[in-house]
């Protein structure tokens, strides 16, 4: 008896460290942000997609996350839209031809920071008082 009684005050012991040790552990942990999601189907969609991460995370971090999104139509190629947030900040018809996709990827890649800035700064210079952003 004396054993079990000493077992159950040595863990009544130490269970509050181990809790504050799990704690500060999960306080150094950092979280996730300027991801870009690949959601799209096709070879060129995919090659966009690569393309476009590869100039955005030369540029700069991003706070929040991206997704390319893409909708395959055999007339007009593939619609190709870039969500940020809620908001779609880039759109764009890709035809099959793998020579210039780099160099539309690059030019969406500048366009996709000026138009996170300029939300970014739109949210700064929003009056949020009676109503929340996303309620405006």
């Amino acid at each position: 008896m004396s054993r079990l009684t000493l077992c159950l005050l040595l863990m009544s012991l130490l269970g509050p460290l181990q809790a504050q040790a799990a704690l500060g552990q999960a306080e150094g942990e950092a979280e996730l942000s300027g991801l870009i999601i690949d959601n799209t189907i096709t070879r060129f969609g995919h090659d966009f997609h690569r393309y476009l991460s590869f100039q955005l995370q030369d540029a700069s971090a991003l706070e929040g996350d991206l997704v390319v999104r893409e909708r395959p139509s055999a007339r007009w190629g593939s619609l190709v839209w870039v969500e940020y947030g809620q908001r779609t900040v880039y759109r764009r018809f890709l035809q099959p031809n793998v020579a210039e996709i780099e160099d539309i990827a690059t030019q969406a890649a500048q366009l996709i920071l000026e138009e996170v800035n300029r939300s970014k700064l739109q949210n700064l210079l929003q009056d949020t008082f009676d109503m929340d952003r996303d309620e405006l």
